[in-house]
């Protein structure tokens, strides 16, 4: 088991859907820390300001936020001591896109020292080295590194965190070895199918759709271009209760009595584009006791639909007879 002092940092999807939810949540710890499973700590929030071309991992169809709320959001989370950290791992970036206004922006809106950035092209890992100093940088489980050698290059390289190919989880003789393992991050519910061979191209695909899509938003509808679809064979879809036997998904017994005692102590929790009432499902599986996971349900859904996040049609008034 985790000693008491020993924290087990977990980094949280969304920064702008799944923000309610996730400042919700860092409430609750502080409100009902004897909710939480040991040494529970928020390391982090993830994602992007939808629509970002810079992004990838996970497609957003959404208008691109105001200056305003990325201000506010950012200054939200990092008033919390969390930091910001933006998921600009599309690996199909080219030169020109590195002036990309929006993106440029948002880096830097968040230009304290406090945030940090996932990357997996090595022109944008260069672009933002230079011109944000002030970030730290993440090697994006994007690059779908399968080697021990591989992911001890990476952590050679100056990255704050490395986040672990899923397909690696449970090869535990493989990971045992790892020189720094407190640099390391563990993605615990990958929806993804295990050693899906059409990943890389996934993402490649998603980023695409990015620009796709951006660039669609400057012309008249009549010449738009039809965005290009993608099927998965593998699943897109599923809910936490679908993935549960995948061999790449880590229990949360399995955090505490294999991986926690082993040396790591970073873990990331996908669905940044998921189902709000999936991810409420997944932070109560994996954060709560379970003597308190039905207290905390009713708890986040009552105050989500107080804050209008979640809306509940109630039948219209009407008049007997």
């Amino acid at each position: 088991m985790a000693s008491e002092s020993k924290k087990v940092k977990f980094h949280m999807p969304g920064l702008r859907g799944n923000l309610p939810l996730n400042m919700m949540m860092v409430s609750l710890l502080e409100q009902y820390p004897q909710y939480f499973r040991e040494g529970v700590a928020f390391a982090s929030f993830f994602g992007e300001f939808p629509t970002s071309l810079w992004a990838s991992g996970r497609f957003t169809f959404e208008d691109q936020c105001d200056a305003d709320f990325v201000r506010v959001a950012i200054k939200s989370i990092n008033d919390l001591g969390i930091p910001v950290r933006f998921t600009y791992t599309n690996p199909t970036i080219t030169k020109e896109e590195l002036s990309d206004p929006y993106c440029n922006f948002c880096l830097q809106v968040g230009h304290n020292g406090m945030n940090e950035v996932l990357v997996t092209s090595d022109i944008l890992e260069e672009y933002i080295r230079k011109n944000y100093p002030k970030y730290t940088i993440n090697s994006s489980t994007c690059k779908c590194l399968r080697t021990l050698e591989e992911v001890e290059a990476e952590l050679a390289k100056d990255y704050g965190l490395v986040v672990l190919d899923y397909n690696l989880n449970h090869e535990l003789d493989t990971i045992s070895k790892l020189s720094d393992k407190d640099r390391i991050e563990i993605l615990v519910n990958p929806c993804c199918q295990p050693n899906c061979p059409r990943r890389k191209a996934h993402y490649a695909h998603i980023g695409e759709l990015h620009r796709q899509v951006l660039q669609n938003r400057k012309l008249p509808p009549e010449k738009q271009t039809p965005l290009k679809t993608w099927y998965c064979d593998y699943g897109e879809k599923n809910t936490l209760y679908d993935v549960l036997d995948y061999p790449t998904v880590i229990s949360p017994e399995e955090i505490w009595n294999v991986y926690v005692p082993m040396g790591f102590s970073n873990f990331k929790i996908e669905g940044r584009t998921g189902n709000i009432h999936n991810l409420i499902e997944t932070y109560v599986y994996y954060l709560i006791k379970p003597e308190y996971q039905g207290k905390t349900r009713i708890l986040l859904y009552t105050n989500l639909e107080s804050a209008g996040v979640l809306r509940l049609i109630k039948p219209r008034r009407g008049q007997w007879p």
